[in-house]
C-alpha cells in the first residue's frame, strides 16, 4: 500500500516523528489536545481503530490487557472494560510506580466504564500493582508516533512505552508470546529503516488504523528485560521503582551497571544578565549537593552562581562546535537524541534557545572533527542545521580553576540543567 508520508533516506527517528506530527496538523487529521507535536496523536476515527481490538483472536483468549494512558487509545480501554479484562494502565510517567489496575464501581453503568477508560479513571478507579504483583499480560497495546508495516515503531521519544515493556519482562508480567498491538491513523503508518532500531526498542505485531488491520509478522526481538548499560543514576533518580528494581535484580546476581559516560549530556542554558535578573533569580549559591557534570553527586565540579556546574572534566583545551538553524520549539532533550543518533554527543551542551543555536563541548579537537564531519547535512524537518568550528573565545575552552572562578562570580551567572536520558531508551 501506498504511504502518505515518504520518508526519506537518511532520517532519523526525529525526522520521521516531525513529518509525521506536521502532516497530520497540515491535513487537520487530530482531535484534541492541538497542536499534535510531542504527543501520541489523538487522530480522528481512533475510536473506530480501537474497536477492531476485539477481532483480534488475542484478545479474545486473554484476561489481562495492559494499555498505555494516551488519550487515542480510550477506546481500547473501554473495549477492555466492557469485556471484563483485567486492565492495567501504566502510572503516568512511572513518577509512582510501574502501573495500576483499574477497578470499576460495582454493577458498573456504560458511562461509568467510559469515566474508567479515560485519564480520570486512572485517578480514581485504580490500584497500584507492585513489582512481586503476579501478572501475566498477554496483549499489551501502545501509542506510536510512527510505526512500519515490519512492525517498527516510534514513539514521541520520552521511551517510556519501551522502558515499561522492559520493567515488565524482568517481573516476569510479559513473555515472548505476549502479543503488542499499536493503533494509529493510516498516515502514521511509514517505512522505517532497520537501522534506526535498537535492542531496547518495543516492536509491534498488530497495527489498528480506521481501515486496516496489519499483522506485522516482525522478527525483531523484544526487550527482555532493563539494559541497565543505557540507564543513568539521574533517570534512576526521576523515576525511584527503577531503583527497586535494580536492588531486586543486583541481589539475583543480574549485571545492573548503569551508563557512565564522563560528563556526557551536560545541558548549560543561558542565564539572564546578573545586572537584570529575573524575579526570583538568586545571585548566591544554593545550599545544595555538588554535582558532577552527568547529574550524580559528588565532588567532580564547582559549583557557580545559580546553580550551574563547571566541570572538571576534561583537563586541558577541548573542541568547540558551533550548531545554528534550530527550529523553534525544538526541545533540549530531542536535540540530545538527535545528536546521540548521529554519534556526535557533547559531554556539554550550552543550549541559547532565543538564539536557535546552540554550542557543543568535546573533549578534544580530534572528537569535535569527527563531530562535525558526522554533523555536516543535518536538518530537522527541512530545516537547515549549520555545525561549524565554534570562533573566538567558546573556541578551545579551558576549564578554569576554582580560584578563577571564584574571582569570576559577581559576572558569570550560568544556570544548569541537566535532562534526563530517558530518549536513550
Amino acid at each position: 500500500m501506498e504511504h502518505s508520508i515518504i520518508i526519506n533516506q537518511g532520517a532519523t527517528k526525529w525526522d520521521i516523528r516531525q513529518r509525521v506530527w506536521d502532516y497530520i496538523e497540515a491535513k487537520n487529521l487530530a482531535n484534541f489536545p492541538r497542536p499534535v507535536h510531542h504527543r501520541i496523536p489523538n487522530f480522528k476515527g481512533a475510536e473506530g481503530a480501537c474497536n477492531k481490538i476485539v477481532t483480534l483472536d488475542v484478545f479474545r483468549k486473554t484476561s489481562e490487557v495492559k494499555v498505555d494512558p494516551d488519550k487515542p487509545l480510550e477506546g481500547a480501554r473501554l473495549a477492555s472494560l466492557q469485556a471484563r479484562k483485567v486492565l492495567l494502565v501504566p502510572t503516568p510517567r512511572l513518577r509512582t510506580g510501574l502501573f495500576n489496575k483499574i477497578v470499576p464501581p460495582q454493577s458498573p453503568t456504560k458511562e461509568d466504564l467510559r469515566v474508567c477508560s479515560t485519564s480520570r479513571g486512572v485517578k480514581d478507579f485504580s490500584v497500584p500493582i507492585g513489582l512481586d504483583a503476579k501478572v501475566q499480560v498477554d496483549l499489551v497495546v501502545v501509542g506510536s508516533v510512527a510505526v512500519s508495516e515490519k512492525g517498527y515503531r516510534i514513539g514521541k521519544g520520552e521511551g517510556f512505552a519501551d522502558m515499561e515493556y522492559g520493567m515488565m519482562a524482568a517481573m516476569g508480567a510479559v513473555n515472548e508470546s505476549t502479543v503488542v498491538v499499536t493503533i494509529v491513523h493510516d498516515c502514521q503508518v511509514v517505512n522505517i529503516p532497520e537501522e534506526l532500531i535498537e535492542s531496547h526498542d518495543l516492536t509491534v505485531d498488530y497495527i489498528l488504523t480506521p481501515t486496516r488491520i496489519i499483522k506485522t509478522d516482525c522478527n525483531h526481538p523484544k526487550p527482555g528485560g532493563i539494559i541497565w548499560s543505557k540507564l543513568d543514576t539521574e533517570m534512576l533518580e526521576k523515576i525511584p521503582i527503577l531503583k527497586r528494581l535494580q536492588v531486586l535484580e543486583q541481589k539475583a546476581g543480574k549485571k545492573v551497571t548503569l551508563k557512565s559516560f564522563p560528563g556526557e549530556g551536560q545541558i548549560v542554558r543561558d542565564a539572564p544578565h546578573p545586572r537584570h535578573p529575573k524575579p526570583g533569580f538568586r545571585h548566591e549559591p544554593k545550599q545544595k549537593p555538588e554535582y558532577t557534570c552527568d547529574g550524580t553527586a559528588g565532588d567532580g565540579g564547582e559549583r557557580l552562581e545559580g546553580g550551574g556546574v563547571e566541570c572538571n572534566h576534561p583537563q586541558g583545551p577541548i573542541g568547540t562546535l558551533y550548531l545554528g538553524g534550530i527550529p523553534a520549539g525544538l526541545r533540549v532533550g530531542e536535540l540530545k537524541r538527535l545528536l546521540r543518533e548521529r554519534h556526535a554527543m557533547p559531554f556539554r551542551l550550552t543550549w541559547q534557545g532565543p538564539r536557535q543555536s546552540a554550542f557543543l563541548d568535546y573533549s578534544n579537537e580530534p572528537a569535535a572533527d569527527r563531530a562535525l564531519a558526522a554533523l555536516q547535512g543535518l536538518s530537522i524537518n527541512g530545516h537547515a542545521l549549520q555545525a561549524e568550528r565554534a570562533r573566538g573565545r567558546r573556541a578551545g575552552w579551558t576549564p578554569q580553576r576554582p580560584r578563577d572562578m571564584e574571582a569570576k562570580r559577581t559576572t558569570n551567572c550560568t544556570v544548569s540543567n541537566t535532562v534526563p536520558n530517558v530518549g536513550g531508551w
